[in-house]
C-alpha cells in the first residue's frame, strides 16, 4: 500500500472546497498544483473524513487488542488530537496486559481448580507437598464483605482500629467496621460509602486506584482515575478535593507527620499537598513518562519512579532531584524505603529488584533471580528504625513468574524462594512483628508464610483473583481484595 503527497494534498483540497473554504482551497491548489495531476471525478464526496474515520477506528482496535487477540474493554474517548489513555491501565501497560489476560480466562476453568489442582500445581513447580504442613482456612472461617459493584483493587487497615478501607472500579471507596471477634460472623454495620463524583468526568472512569490512611487514622486519602485526590475523615465525610493532576493518580502517601500528602500521576509529575488547606505545596516535574509509585523517606524527602526507567529522590523546597538512580532497563513499578530511611528498594519489568543508597549512584544489591516482571516489593518491619530492631531486615519481591522471593539485605543473598502460587503474585505484606508474610495471587489463593523458614503456614482459596493483601495493626487479621468485587477478612493465630 502506498500513496503520494499529491493524493494527500488533493484530499485536503477537496475537504476545503466541500467545507466552503473556496478562497483557501484556490490558494492551496495553486501552490501545490494538485488539480493538474489528479483525476477529480474518481474521488467520492467526503473522502478525507471517511479515511480519517476508518483510520481512527483501526487505530482504536489496534490499541485495545491484547497479545492473545482479545479486545481489552475501554470506555475512554479516542480522538485524532488528544492522546489516548486506556481506562484499564493500572500502573504500567505491560503489567496491565498481563492482568487482562487473566481476567479473560474462562470462569469454568477456574471453577475446576479445586484442592487436587492446587496439589498438582505445587508438584509441577518442584515444591514438596505435604497436606499436613499447613492448615487450609475454610469458608466458614472467613468474613466476606460484599457491596462493591466492580473489582476491588486496593485495601488498607486503619493504623489503630478495625476499620478497613477498600477502593474499587465502581467509583467508590468503602470503610468497613470489622467485628473484634472471630471471622465468619457477618458484620451488622453497613460500610461507609465514599462516592467519587466528578461532574466534569461523567462519562469517564473514576476507578479508585490507591488509598492511604494518615498515621493517626483520622483521615483517609484516595486517588482516582479522574486525576483527583480526595481526603475523607473516618466517618466517610469528604474533607477536601485536591485538583491539579492532569491524569490518573496511581500512588498516594501521607508523610509520617501527617501534614503533607504525596501523589504520583500518569501526567509524569508528583505533587506534595498541604493536607490542611488542600493547596499545592510543590509540583515535581522530573520524569519524562508516567509516575507509577511514590514513597516518603522522611517528612520532607521522598522518592518517585516511572515508566521512563528512572528513580528520583526529591526534597520539598528543592527544584532539582537530590539523587537520580538509573540502572533499570524497563519500567520501574514500585519503590519502598526501609524502616530507617537509608535504603531504597525498587522493582521493574526488567525482572530485577535493586537496593539503592544515597551514598552511591550504583545499586548496593542487584537481585536477578526472578524470571518475569516484578510487580511489587515490601520491606519487613524489622531492623534499625522499626519496632522490631533486634530482628534482621529482609525484603520480599512478588513477580509475574508466580513466585515470591525473600532476600537477606546484609548479605544480599536469597533466603527463601516461595513457589506455591500458580499465577502472578500481585501483593505481599509482612505481619507487624515481621514473623509472617501474606501473599495474594490471581490463582485465587491467599498464602501466609513463615519468614523464619519459608514454610507455608495457612492458605485460603477465594472466588477471584487477588489484587491486594494487608495485615491489621495487631497482626491477628488479614484482609484481601478480589476481582469478583469482594473483600475477605481471615483470622490468624498461631
Amino acid at each position: 500500500m502506498s500513496f503520494t503527497s499529491d493524493e494527500v494534498n488533493y484530499l485536503v483540497y477537496r475537504y476545503l472546497r466541500e467545507s466552503g473554504f473556496d478562497h483557501t482551497a484556490f490558494t492551496f491548489a495553486s501552490e501545490s498544483s494538485i488539480t493538474k495531476n489528479i483525476t477529480q471525478n474518481v474521488v467520492p464526496h467526503g473522502a478525507l473524513i471517511s479515511f480519517l474515520q476508518k483510520g481512527l477506528l483501526y487505530q482504536e482496535i489496534e490499541t485495545h487488542l491484547s497479545t492473545d487477540g482479545v479486545e481489552v474493554p475501554c470506555d475512554q474517548p479516542f480522538s485524532l488530537i488528544v492522546p489516548h489513555v486506556c481506562k484499564t491501565i493500572p500502573r504500567s501497560k505491560s503489567l496491565k496486559d498481563e492482568r487482562d489476560d487473566y481476567y479473560e480466562k474462562d470462569s469454568s476453568q477456574h471453577s475446576r481448580h479445586g484442592r487436587q489442582q492446587v496439589v498438582d500445581d505445587d508438584v509441577d513447580m518442584g515444591t514438596p507437598f505435604n497436606s499436613l504442613e499447613y492448615s487450609e482456612i475454610q469458608q466458614s472461617q472467613v468474613t466476606v464483605l460484599e457491596g462493591h459493584q466492580s473489582e476491588v483493587f486496593i485495601c488498607a487497615w486503619s493504623p489503630n482500629s478495625l476499620q478497613l478501607a477498600s477502593g474499587s472500579g465502581d467509583s467508590t471507596a468503602r470503610i468497613w467496621s470489622i467485628p473484634s471477634g472471630p471471622c465468619g460472623v457477618p458484620s451488622n454495620d453497613p460500610p461507609l460509602v465514599l462516592r467519587h463524583i466528578n461532574s466534569s468526568h461523567q462519562d469517564k472512569s473514576k476507578d479508585v486506584t490507591t488509598l492511604d490512611w494518615c498515621g493517626d487514622a483520622q483521615l483517609l486519602a484516595t486517588g482516582s482515575y479522574d486525576g483527583l485526590a480526595r481526603i475523607w475523615n473516618s466517618k466517610g465525610e469528604l474533607v477536601n478535593t485536591l485538583a491539579k493532576h492532569q491524569g490518573p493518580i496511581f500512588s498516594l502517601k501521607w508523610n509520617k507527620k501527617g501534614d503533607h500528602l504525596l501523589s504520583g500521576s500518569v501526567d509524569k509529575t508528583a505533587i506534595v499537598w498541604d493536607a490542611k488547606s488542600g493547596s499545592v505545596l510543590q509540583q515535581f516535574e522530573f520524569h519524562s513518562a508516567p509516575t507509577l509509585d511514590v514513597d516518603w523517606r522522611n517528612n520532607t524527602q521522598f522518592a518517585t519512579c516511572s515508566t521512563d526507567k528512572m528513580i528520583y529522590v526529591c526534597e520539598i523546597g528543592k527544584n532539582k532531584p537530590v539523587r537520580a538512580f538509573s540502572g533499570h532497563e524497563d519500567e520501574v513499578n514500585a519503590i519502598k524505603w526501609d524502616p530507617s530511611g537509608s535504603l531504597l528498594a525498587s522493582c521493574s519489568d526488567d525482572t530485577t529488584a535493586k537496593i539503592w543508597s544515597l551514598k552511591s549512584d550504583k545499586p548496593a544489591h542487584d537481585f536477578r533471580e526472578h524470571q518475569k516482571e516484578i510487580y511489587t516489593i515490601k520491606w519487613s518491619p524489622t531492623g534499625p528504625g522499626s519496632e522490631n530492631p533486634n530482628k534482621p531486615l529482609v525484603l520480599a519481591s512478588a513477580s509475574f513468574d508466580a513466585t515470591i522471593k525473600v532476600w537477606d539485605i546484609d548479605s544480599g543473598s536469597l533466603l527463601h524462594n516461595l513457589t506455591r502460587h500458580a499465577e502472578p503474585v500481585y501483593s505481599v505484606s509482612f505481619s507487624p512483628n515481621g514473623d509472617f508474610l501474606a501473599s495474594g495471587s490471581f490463582d485465587r489463593c491467599l498464602h501466609i508464610w513463615s519468614v523464619k523458614d519459608g514454610s507455608l503456614v495457612r492458605t485460603y482459596r477465594g472466588s477471584g483473583g487477588i489484587f491486594e493483601v494487608c495485615w491489621n495493626y495487631t497482626g491477628d487479621k488479614v484482609a484481601a481484595c478480589f476481582s469478583n468485587n469482594t473483600v475477605c477478612v481471615i483470622d490468624f493465630r498461631v
